[in-house]
């Protein structure tokens, strides 16, 4: 997968919607963040970084341990809360599980 496939995934959810929040080229962003409708709070921030696409992805804590400790792909999340939040690298071993991982991070954001 990579950023625009899983973007267009989110898109699917009940009220999702694209933000640039961070720039002001909307062409070329550096993030891209997906929100919900009611209450804007963000659920996915896709960037790319060492050439690879990624995304951070709310997550519980003990579920974030588990899956850091078994997905080389998973890391602690890149700027932000590396208890509740999770980046995934795409392309890696964890591409599987993305579509289940934006799910539950748009379920835990709601």
């Amino acid at each position: 997968m990579d950023n625009s496939s899983c973007i267009a995934l989110c898109l699917t959810f009940p009220g999702a919607y694209v933000d640039y929040p961070f720039d002001d080229d909307t062409a070329n962003p550096t993030w891209t963040v997906l929100r919900h409708r009611n209450g804007k709070r963000c659920f996915a921030f896709f960037h790319t970084r060492e050439g690879r696409d990624r995304v951070n992805l709310k997550c519980a804590p003990l579920t974030g341990d588990f899956l850091r400790a078994s997905y080389k792909s998973i890391l602690p999340a890149f700027h932000m809360n590396k208890v509740h939040w999770i980046t995934v690298v795409m392309g890696g071993d964890a591409d599987t599980l993305l579509p289940a991982l934006l799910r539950d991070s748009y379920e835990m954001t709601r």
